[in-house]
């Protein structure tokens, strides 16, 4: 079936021409007497609001009017649909008369968080999980905008490659862990923030993709998982009991170098080795078990073994 719109918009775009039909918004008598929405539709915004980054929406899911349930869809309310009512904002204002604002999602916007992401939730809702309410970032009042750029083709926060900067914003802790010496690969596009996390929250205080750490790690090192004939505690407990999981000035994201890892835990009585002290080995020594990898050089099955006489982690 034929859909006979209205109307139609041209623009314009730097990468060609794109159309998107629109359907006349909604009045104020097509819902209550006292929100007024604007006759034209986009094409009263667009003609103040027709700068490149504005009608990249058009190059969006957003803008499709095929989807029936998106903003441009049959009967939506177009830019509305996000912003708000605009039948206040868009006439033209005396000189020195400030314009009523709408919904901006921008830094300046007047609106609270709340009333912002509720305009999201109201097509998202389902994307985003029960456990986005009370979440940490609910809880911190981060807005949708916040992270996510709706206008632009390609969203970074969606984007592996560019996930990450998104979230270092806020993160900074976690950016400086990243650039030591050895990490996730975060900066080579191979990985981004949702390979571990899951941002819009979970049921774990840490909004893991999993319901553990170890869970999550097992995501991708699941030769590490077990289950062990010789196991050790440490890692069937917590791999972050070892290791830093954003990145480390130590081989392997270590949260300190061997022996001091190991000697955390494992007292030298009844074995061979020197313990290894604030300057060094201990005076007039030079044990051969400390050199290298230290403890490791022997015991190089750390996460656990399966060979019969490998009660000692030797092999």
């Amino acid at each position: 079936m034929n859909l006979q719109l209205p109307g139609r918009i041209a623009i314009v775009l730097s990468l060609g021409v794109f159309f998107s039909p629109y359907i006349e918004a909604q009045s104020a008598d097509d819902t209550t007497s006292d929100i007024e929405y604007s006759r034209k539709g986009a094409d009263t915004c667009i003609a103040c609001h027709d700068d490149a980054d504005t009608l990249a929406i058009f190059q969006t899911k957003h803008a499709l009017p095929s989807d029936p349930l998106g903003p441009f869809g049959h009967g939506q309310l177009q830019c509305e649909a996000c912003h708000g009512p605009g039948g206040d904002h868009s006439p033209r204002v005396r000189r020195g008369e400030e314009r009523p604002p709408i919904i901006s999602f921008g830094p300046d916007d007047v609106t609270s968080v709340s009333e912002r992401n509720e305009m999201c939730l109201n097509c998202h809702n389902d994307g985003i999980g029960f456990s986005w309410n009370h979440g940490p970032h609910d809880v911190d009042e981060i807005a949708c905008a916040d992270c996510h750029v709706s206008h632009a083709p390609r969203d970074a926060v969606m984007q592996t490659s560019t996930q990450p900067e998104v979230c270092f914003g806020c993160h900074q802790l976690q950016r400086s862990e990243t650039l030591k010496a050895f990490s996730h690969p975060f900066f080579e596009g191979n990985m981004d923030c949702n390979g571990c996390h899951s941002s819009h929250g979970d049921t774990v205080a840490t909004t893991l993709a999993r319901q553990t750490v170890n869970e999550t790690c097992y995501e991708c090192h699941a030769e590490k998982r077990g289950p062990f004939l010789w196991e050790h505690a440490p890692v069937s407990e917590d791999c972050g009991l070892c290791h830093s999981p954003h990145g480390s000035n130590h081989p392997g994201m270590l949260t300190r170098r061997a022996p001091l890892l190991c000697q955390s835990c494992h007292s030298q009585a009844g074995h061979p080795s020197i313990a290894y002290q604030d300057d060094g080995l201990a005076s007039g020594t030079s044990s051969q078990f400390l050199l290298g990898q230290a403890c490791l050089n022997c015991h190089s099955q750390s996460h656990g073994s399966n060979h019969p006489s490998g009660s000692k982690l030797l092999r």
